[in-house]
Formats: structure tokens, C-alpha cells, sequence
């Protein structure tokens, strides 16, 4: 069958009034375009980055399920994404439904919308998305012949402010359960797409998903608010929905060595390269990182892989420079070995390795040199987060001035000329006086590298992020920094660096002010209630959120006073307000397999560190250390995978 048809001839004329038009045309290397299929056998996906093409493009999340996906039998998957404010216009005045950018389809024909949240910015993108695709914003007014909209990804650890648009979500590891998924669909199509005790045939649909224990739909569970605005447990309220629905872990990643044909996009995006995943999750315990909570345990994957996947992915795509991609990628057991044994491989061609961010007690000159072998020596960039050692400790970053000040010291001295230091603003109990340490280490960073290297062309960049406290995580009980103590103490450590005669000039400062942290944080820690402010920031305007050009406080602030009147809280209430343990929070019927009392004790443990940091231990990795009792191997029933294998990557003869 041929399906809905492509809206392609009626959007091609209007193509040259809007901004990158090649965004919208498809067809890029490696792209898949397969048959509609009959309706009773065949599932069908549109998969969504809910941002632009240059962001949504190279998110290997949606490169990998595509991939999957197609792979599959009597499955398809198409691709969309968050289109220009120009092509919306242009979209409600022609007529023209949200599309894939495969077949030119119509999004509103396929069995599922899948989107993939990597950050809680990215909601009104979504809201655009369904209202041109003829959805409607709302899952309790869709009827039988509408998608299944279903989230994933980081931000889907916490669905509950977007409980009222999405039907379902999947928590953690995508590759496995979007086929599972795609079985209870093909089955219950197989059947006539049947009712059965259900009222509708989308309610019977989503109860299959539901039951299935893997897939968490909203509307099965009921919440109640107490008088003072507190939350109530969320109780199921159709038989034999669990009462907690917990993450998909994927063991065994060499298995699944995807992407094997990497999407080469048409217009220039945010990431030219082709990325490998060297292994997944981290256990380095740090307090405010979601990312490093919530994928646990550690899953390498192999040398061998490792080598397989670089090699195969150069011959497809053509790209000249490969990332080894993880939340710490010096950790990887055998990291040394992957990159001489690849720079040796690769040496005297034109492919060049990169490392993203590295822990600064994982660095080394050797494992730097490898890197740099076949490509231009560019700038390393470490992440100390917290100013001061004090603040390290808190959020059990294991990295002492000293531990910089040697690592920075070995690379200026061995020829490097370009540091990039990343920081958090807005910790828990951080002072100004923690904050202006960072203008100290920076100094300390230019003086040493102008002391080994014997130059004075040596750069420090200091980058800053605003701290948001993150479901999951020790911090989900903290207090959010106010958007103006943040904004000054940002103030305070410019004026540190510029009065600095001897060393501002070779100081660079980027910042990001308070506020967009403040909205982030009332969506990443709301419940159901912050729908409604969503859904008036959207109607307001909101658009591209995650975009500073586009982003308006302002806006966000007048939605949230129209969309929590009555409600009994307010801003300051999802944000700046710290939480007790007794306190039900909106994901704690979510199951990332973290064990409560043991992010509580961490937590406490946090505070103590900022009164005592001599007493409190460190929480070391538990990759080299006893058990901390977590929970998630034995919640989860995983376990760490980590080598050494012993294995080398033999050379290519092509080389």
C-alpha cells in the first residue's frame, strides 16, 4: 500500500520564502523510505527530537530506534522535526500538516508519535508539533483514529507536567521495548483493533501497553492534592497496572552496535561527526547528575565493537571526524588501548578521534596525544563543576585544585595553548565566596600554563551553567537558587576576572543568566498542574524554549500565574522550595531503580559535607569499590559490565 499521501508537492513551491529550506526536503545518506504495508500487520512510527533539524538530526537516541525500527518486519519509522517559526506560519496558511521528512507524510497517520526529550525546554515544541499534525493537545480528546503519543528519553523520568498531552511514556533504554511496543500494536491491529472491556479502542490499546509493566500511561493513574497544595501518591485505576512502572536497562551493548548506517544530514547541524557510544551509564556518583543516576549500572562496550562500529561508520557516512561518546569516556576500562590502537589504525588518513568533556582525574598526556595524533590540537575541556573545593566535595566531585592545577600544568607544558573550564552556579549551599574561587583557579590555570610552557599566548575559557535540581538525583530535594542571586553572583565573578589586569585578557567568561534555569526547573520537578502553564507559555507564543533568542521569561512567568491560579501553589513553590522526605514527589511512582533512602542519605550526606567536608567520605565508583547499595543491580536484575577484555583492534590493510 502507498499510505496517506506526500504533502511534498504542495510544500515544495512555497520552500524558497523560508529560512533553510533544505531542513524540510529529506533524502540524506543512509535514510529509509519503506511501503506503508497493510493497516491490520504493519506499524508505523514518526519519530521526534522536538527541536531543529541542525539539534534534531545528529541525537543518536532517534538515529538508533529509526534504525531499529526499520529494520524490523512490517515496521516503519519516519522522522520530524520542530519546524521554523517562518514554515509554521506557512504550514497554518497553505494547509499543510506536520510532516516526516522520509515520505512527506502526514504525522497524524501514523500509529505512533514518539518523542524524545533530552530536556524539559523542548515541551511547547511538542505542542506545535500535535496541533499542526491535526492531534489534538489533549490525550483525553483523541479518539481511536489518532497516534499514540509516547515520550522518552532523559526528561521522561519525570512525564507529569506533560501528563495531559502525552499517552504514554517509556522510561530509560529505548532499543528493546520499541519493538516489544510495536508487538502489542501489530497484535491488537491483528485483532480488528478491538475494544474489549475497555471503552474505547485506544483505551484497550493503551491498557495492553500499560499492563505490559514497561510503558507508563498517565491516565491509568489517579493523583490527589492535598489543602496546602501537596501531592498525593498517584494509585492505579485500571486492574492490573502496576503500581510503579519501571526503566528498560540494555545489557549486552555489543549486540547492538547501532547506529550501523548513520543519517548524513543535507544542512549544516551542531554536531558534524559520527559518534560511537563506548559504553553506557556511569557510577562516579556525582549529586546533581541525572544523566549519571539514571542510566546506571555500567555497560562497556568491547574493543572490538568499539573498532567494528568506527570502521563501519566511516565507510557510510564519509565524516572525517569520530567521537567516542559517553558521560565520561576516560572511564572506559580500556580507553588507553581504544585510542592508540585507533590512532594507529587510522594514522596518516584524514579521520581524526575526539573525547568530549573529560574528568580531570581521568586525564592523561598519553591518552591526549592519541586523540590529537591525526587531527589539529584543539582546546581540552574538563569540568570541575564547583568552584571551590568545599563545593566539590558537596556534590562528591573527587577533584582537588591541586588535581587541576597538575592536570592543565601537563597539557600547557606539552603544547596545548586552549583550557576550557565548566562550572555550576546555584549549588546547594553554595556562597559567594564559592563562586568567586572560580576566578581563582582560572588565574591559577593561566599562571601555571605561562610558567611550564614559557608562553604567554595560554587561553582559559570558564564556562558556567545554572545548577537545576533533577528528579532521581541526591539534589531532588534542594532548594532551586533564585534566578537574581544567581544573576549577581554571575555578576560579581565577571567583575573578579575583568578587574584582574594581569589575567583578564586571557580569561573568557560564558554564562547563562538565572532565569531559563527557573523555568526548567518548574518543569523538570513539576506534577500535572504545570500542564496548564505549558500549554499558556505555548498559546502565549512559547516556542524553541532551549533558544535564547527565543526564550521569554516574562511569558513563562504570566503562564504560570493564569496556569496555577487556585491551585494553591505557585513558582516558588516547584523551585525554590526545598522538600522533606516524607514529601510524595510527582515521580515517585517511577522506577529508575534508585533506592529512596539511599538518595536521601546522600543527600543528607551532601549537607554534612558543606559544614564538614573532612567528614564525610567520598562515594567512590563503584566499579573499584564495594557496593553502595544503590539499588539498581538488584532492582533492575543487571549487574556491571566492564573489562578488561584483553582484546587489541588489528590494523586495516586499506590503511
Amino acid at each position: 500500500m502507498t499510505g496517506p499521501e506526500s504533502v511534498f508537492a504542495r510544500l515544495e513551491p512555497h520552500l524558497p520564502s523560508v529560512q533553510k529550506p533544505i531542513q524540510y526536503v529529506g533524502g540524506e545518506l543512509n535514510s529509509v523510505q519503506k511501503e506503508w504495508g497493510p493497516d491490520d500487520r504493519t506499524v508505523r512510527w514518526a519519530l521526534m527530537y522536538p527541536d531543529a533539524y541542525e539539534v534534531g538530526l545528529p541525537n543518536q537516541g532517534v538515529q538508533i530506534l529509526y534504525e531499529v525500527l526499520n529494520e524490523a518486519e512490517d515496521t516503519l519509522a519516519e522522522r520530524t522535526y520542530a519546524v521554523w517559526p517562518d514554515m509554521e506560519a506557512l504550514l497554518r496558511r497553505e494547509g499543510i500538516p506536520q510532516f516526516t521528512v522520509d515520505s512527506h507524510r502526514p504525522v497524524g497517520a501514523f500509529d505512533l508519535l514518539g518523542l524524545s526529550f533530552s530536556t524539559e525546554l523542548g515541551y511547547t515544541n511538542m505542542l506545535t508539533a500535535l496541533d499542526l499534525a491535526g492531534i489534538p493537545l489533549h490525550a483525553v480528546d483523541r479518539t481511536d483514529g489518532h497516534p499514540v503519543v509516547l515520550a522518552g528519553g532523559h526528561s521522561a523520568f519525570n512525564p507529569e507536567p506533560i501528563a495531559d498531552f502525552i499517552d504514554a511514556a517509556v522510561l530509560g533504554d529505548g532499543e528493546e521495548v520499541v519493538l516489544k511496543i510495536s508487538e502489542v500494536v501489530r497484535e491488537w491491529k491483528g485483532e480488528g483493533c478491538p475494544s474489549g472491556a475497555m471503552p474505547t479502542a485506544r483505551d484497550e490499546l493503551l491498557r495492553r501497553l500499560a499492563v505490559s509493566g514497561g510503558v507508563y500511561v498517565p491516565k491509568f493513574y489517579d493523583v490527589s492534592y492535598g489543602p496546602d497544595g501537596s501531592l498525593g501518591a498517584a494509585v492505579p485505576n485500571v486492574p492490573g497496572v502496576p503500581a510503579r512502572v519501571a526503566k528498560h536497562t540494555l545489557m549486552d551493548l555489543d549486540s547492538w552496535p547501532y547506529p550501523r548506517n548513520p543519517l548524513v544530514p543535507l544542512a549544516e547541524t551542531v554536531h558534524e561527526r559520527f559518534s560511537v557510544e563506548i559504553f553506557r551509564g556511569c557510577t562516579r556518583g556525582c549529586r546533581f547528575c541525572q544523566a549519571g543516576m539514571i542510566t546506571r549500572p555500567v555497560r562497556e562496550r568491547s574493543i572490538t565493537t568499539i573498532g567494528a562500529m568506527v570502521q563501519n561508520g566511516i565507510e557510510k557516512s564519509g565524516f572525517d571526524e569520530v567521537g567516542l561518546l559517553s558521560l565520561s569516556s576516560a572511564d572506559h576500562t580500556e580507553i588507553g588501548e581504544v585510542a592508540k590502537d585507533l590512532a594507529d589504525r587510522y594514522e596518516g588518513s584524514n579521520v581524526s578521534l575526539s573525547l568530549p568533556s573529560t574528568r580531570v582525574d581521568a586525564f592523561n598526556i598519553s591518552l591526549a596525544n592519541e586523540f590529537s595524533r591525526n587531527g589539529r590540537r584543539s582546546g581540552l575541556t574538563f569540568a570541575p563543576e564547583g568552584g571551590s573545593e568545599r563545593m566539590r566535595k558537596v556534590i562528591n566531585k573527587m577533584v582537588t585544585e591541586d588535581d587541576l592545577i597538575a592536570t592543565v600544568a601537563a597539557a600547557y607544558s606539552h603544547g596545548w595553548r586552549q583550557v576550557k573550564l565548566y562550572f555550576m552556579v546555584g549549588l546547594p549551599t553554595e556562597t559567594d565566596e564559592d563562586v568567586l574561587q572560580i576566578a581563582d583557579l582560572a588565574r591559577r590555570v593561566i599562571q601555571k600554563g605561562r610558567e611550564v610552557s614559557g608562553h604567554n599566548d595560554i587561553r582559559c575559557t570558564v564556562s558556567i551553567g545554572g545548577f537545576v535540581p533533577k528528579p532521581h538525583t541526591p539534589f531532588q530535594w534542594a532548594p532551586h537558587l533564585d534566578h537574581e542571586t544567581t544573576d549577581n553572583r554571575l555578576w560579581k565573578l565577571r567583575e573578579a576576572i575583568r578587574s584582574d589586569k594581569k589575567y583578564a585578557r586571557a580569561i573568557g567568561v560564558r554564562y547563562h543568566d538565572g532565569k531559563p534555569g527557573i523555568v526548567e526547573g518548574i518543569l523538570s520537578r513539576g506534577d500535572r498542574r504545570v500542564g496548564r502553564v505549558i500549554e499558556a507559555a505555548w498559546r502565549d507564543g512559547g516556542r524553541f524554549d532551549g533558544w535564547s533568542e527565543h526564550f521569554s521569561y516574562d511569558r513563562w512567568m504570566t503562564a504560570a500565574s493564569v496556569g496555577l491560579e487556585g491551585t494553591g501553589v505557585d513558582v516558588d513553590w516547584f523551585t525554590t522550595r526545598e522538600r522533606t522526605y516524607a514529601e510524595v514527589l510527582p515521580w515517585d511512582h517511577l522506577d529508575s531503580g534508585l533506592d529512596k533512602d539511599w538518595l536521601w542519605e546522600d543527600w543528607e550526606d551532601a549537607l554534612a559535607a558543606a559544614d564538614d567536608p573532612d567528614g564525610v567520605a567520598d562515594v567512590e565508583d563503584c566499579r573499584w569499590t564495594p557496593c553502595y547499595d544503590c539499588g539498581v543491580c538488584p532492582e533492575m536484575g543487571t549487574d556491571i559490565q566492564i573489562g578488561p577484555t584483553g582484546q587489541r583492534l588489528l590494523p586495516l590493510s586499506i590503511v
